[in-house]
């Protein structure tokens, strides 16, 4: 009896095909979710003959495939209760997306609670199966719900056409009616389709970023629609005043603001059709559009929420245009100019949370309203639309497709796991952070993670104000240039290291577009980071003294010269004096003993914010900056660097240079700085001097790039423009 059973209903399942449009039926698919893998072994072993199964072992995992995948699916078995995601939370989640609109949703328990089998009806489910199963009762509760929902998705098809069509003629006869005001008014023909476009934006985007206006894709098309209507009421309004070039009376816009009175008295008063979903919202619109959210329009003085939203929105989008249209007594204003104003509260007060919405779209507003992009949109609605009436006549990808689907998932799988990297991909939708498998594990968190916002352990690894970071990133993306990056420090194990965040934003096609999530990797760097940085800090250390050397001087200098110009810097270059009589008898030992005394002193006399570099053999720089009188300065410094040391007493000559003029440059300063050491050591040695005019010839000789500095970081003894050379003892 059974098997007969099971033969005529695959027979009924089969008769499907034709509402898909296919000649041959390929296997629905079916996803079981249930925590007990016995459970799932038995509904597959049940149905697996006539359908492609899959599994998934909680909520979570559920809500990933469906993510990706829900319109492959016919049917969801699902279970109550579950770790981790139970099997409401599940149908929560559908139900916040719409999947549940589309996927038949059978739920699974051994509870018979008629509180628990009222609410799965509530969240949506559409059938009920107990444990433990009667393969018979399973098999035909399955048919006759992806029977009925295929008949379903029929009949939606030919109502949306039917929808599709009545709405066109609708917004034809607006775009009519509306058109006449403005042909009267003397505005430009477009100013209706501007607010039309504007208002459709601007809901679109409340809607994204708040709950508390709960509009419908139908409330937003109906709003949008009867926009068009919003000046209707001039028709009541005498032509002199209508398009008087100058600056209206007081008189004169007291008649004028009758406007939005005499536009809803239209509508009201209209002998048919006062119900109309688009007369409702014209009326609003009409009567509300200039009252302003602080309570200072008219002509009912409305304030905040009391005001419609509908009049609310196409309150801004009417000022908008107005501002960046030409009419008879103004210029238009350019569209950045336009955004400020309104901003900044110089066309009146709007809610906040419109205004936010205005500033988020503000580049894309200037292209949303040219005539080619309307025309495009356009031309996306119809597409859009022709898309969901082909989707509604189902479709499942062939076999050849979905096996190389598969194929491309296991590649993937396989070239993350091989890498180790941290792959992932975020969901703006559904708010689901997906990680690969390696990449979890390595962080020690689930792969998939809903919320990843306000996830402790996420918030743990990367700090607080991640989420925020990450952000800021993707915005600063084009769909032109998606790609970004961003180094960051990820605490594993108790230690902090550095990684490269690779990220591609992934932009819709809307008009304007939108950011509708993300993939990238997260790279480990550390290593290579803290050997660059090793080599780094070498290459611009002395390694005798620890001190800088020039080019490692010269390179922390030169941004404080230019970033603050307006500081008063100074240098001071000093060398040792007869340091070459202390190498010929006592050896290069203690020579280097000397110099690092002198780097020691060196360090002990200046404050943490000053440099100090060797820049030569025995030839020092301090860099510093001063508010007061410099000579005390240099003379505390030039005192503490003087003293005796295995008997030898070390005493300097130094020159110091005074940024003169503001945005002096670090070649001015360094080479004054010289032609000032070079006068205290003709002077005499033992001595320090500022440099001043009379200095300005004097020839140092020096070749500080010279091959033997560069190696043995002293000036070339054989070299007769050594002034090394010249000293006598």
């Amino acid at each position: 009896m059974y098997i007969l059973s099971f033969q005529v209903e695959s027979l009924v399942l089969r008769s499907i095909g034709p509402f898909y449009g296919q000649k041959e039926m390929l296997k629905e698919k079916i996803l079981i979710v249930d925590d007990s893998e016995m459970n799932r072994s038995i509904l597959a072993d049940m149905l697996a003959d006539e359908f492609e199964i899959t599994e998934a072992e909680n909520g979570v995992e559920a809500v990933s495939i469906l993510q990706n995948h829900s319109n492959e699916y016919s049917l969801v078995l699902l279970d109550i209760v579950m770790p981790e995601m139970g099997g409401f939370d599940v149908l929560a989640v559908m139900n916040r997306f719409g999947w549940i609109e589309d996927v038949p949703v059978i739920m699974v328990s051994a509870e018979t609670a008629s509180e628990q089998i009222e609410r799965a009806y509530e969240l949506g489910a559409t059938d009920f199966i107990m444990r433990p199963f009667d393969a018979s009762i399973v098999h035909r509760r399955v048919v006759n719900t992806i029977l009925l929902y295929a008949k379903q998705k029929k009949l939606v098809s030919i109502v949306e056409e039917q929808i599709y069509e009545k709405e066109q003629n609708s917004s034809l006869m607006v775009d009519i009616l509306s058109h006449i005001v403005e042909f009267r008014n003397g505005e430009s023909g477009l100013h209706i389709q501007h607010v039309r476009t504007l208002t459709d934006l601007l809901l679109h985007k409340l809607c994204a970023v708040t709950d508390r206006y709960p509009l419908t894709e139908a409330d937003i098309s109906v709003i949008s629609m009867a926009s068009a209507l919003h000046d209707i009421g001039k028709i009541g309004i005498d032509d002199k005043i209508l398009n008087k070039p100058g600056r209206l009376t007081d008189e004169e816009f007291a008649v004028m603001k009758t406007h939005s009175a005499i536009g809803a008295q239209m509508l009201e008063d209209l002998p048919v059709h006062k119900n109309n979903p688009i007369v409702v919202r014209a009326y609003e619109i009409c009567r509300w559009h200039h009252e302003r959210y602080d309570g200072r329009g008219y002509p009912d003085g409305l304030k905040g929420d009391d005001i419609p939203i509908s009049a609310q929105v196409v309150a801004l989008a009417d000022v908008y245009d107005a501002l960046t249209s030409e009419r008879v007594y103004k210029k238009a204003i350019p569209h950045d100019e336009a955004v400020d104003m309104i901003l900044n509260g110089k066309c009146g007060s709007f809610n906040p949370v419109l205004l936010e919405c205005l500033a988020q779209n503000a580049l894309h507003v200037k292209n949303a309203l040219s005539i080619d992009a309307q025309k495009t949109s356009k031309r996306q609605q119809i597409r859009s639309f022709a898309d969901a009436v082909m989707q509604s006549k189902g479709g499942s990808a062939s076999e050849r497709t979905l096996r190389l689907l598969d194929y491309e998932r296991m590649k993937h799988n396989f070239f993350a796991e091989m890498s180790e990297e941290i792959q992932f991909e975020y969901s703006a939708g559904t708010d689901i952070l997906k990680l690969s498998p390696w990449g979890a594990r390595k962080l020690g968190v689930p792969e998939n993670i809903i919320s990843p916002s306000e996830n402790m352990a996420l918030s743990a690894l990367l700090g607080e104000g991640w989420w925020q970071r990450i952000g800021d990133l993707l915005n600063t993306t084009t769909p032109e240039k998606p790609e970004c990056s961003r180094e960051e420090q990820l605490l594993l194990g108790g230690e902090y290291r550095w990684y490269n965040i690779i990220i591609r934003a992934i932009w819709s096609d809307d008009n304007p577009p939108q950011i509708t999530g993300a993939i990238g990797k997260a790279v480990d760097i550390h290593d290579a980071r803290m050997r660059f940085n090793e080599l780094k800090e070498k290459s611009i250390r002395d390694p005798l003294t620890g001190l800088l050397n020039r080019a490692g001087a010269r390179e922390q200098i030169e941004p404080r010269i230019h970033g603050f110009p307006d500081h008063k810097y100074a240098f001071a270059i000093f060398d040792i004096d007869f340091f070459k009589l202390a190498n010929d008898e006592h050896g290069h030992q203690f020579g280097d003993k000397v110099l690092s005394y002198i780097a020691q002193r060196l360090n002990h006399s200046i404050r943490q914010s000053d440099l100090c570099a060797r820049i030569g053999g025995d030839e020092f720089l301090i860099f510093f900056e001063y508010d007061t009188d410099i000579h005390p300065i240099i003379a505390r410094i030039f005192k503490a660097l003087c003293g005796v040391i295995d008997g030898f007493e070390v005493h300097i000559s130094m020159g110091v240079s005074e940024m003169q003029e503001e945005g002096e440059s670090y070649e001015i300063l360094f080479r004054r700085a010289d032609q000032a050491l070079y006068f205290s050591k003709r002077a005499g040695r033992a001595q320090y001097h500022l440099y001043d005019e009379s200095m300005k010839d004097i020839l140092t000789d020096r070749e500080p790039d010279s091959d033997y500095e560069e190696r043995y970081g002293e000036s070339d003894p054989k070299d007769p423009k050594n002034p090394k050379n010249h000293e006598t003892k």
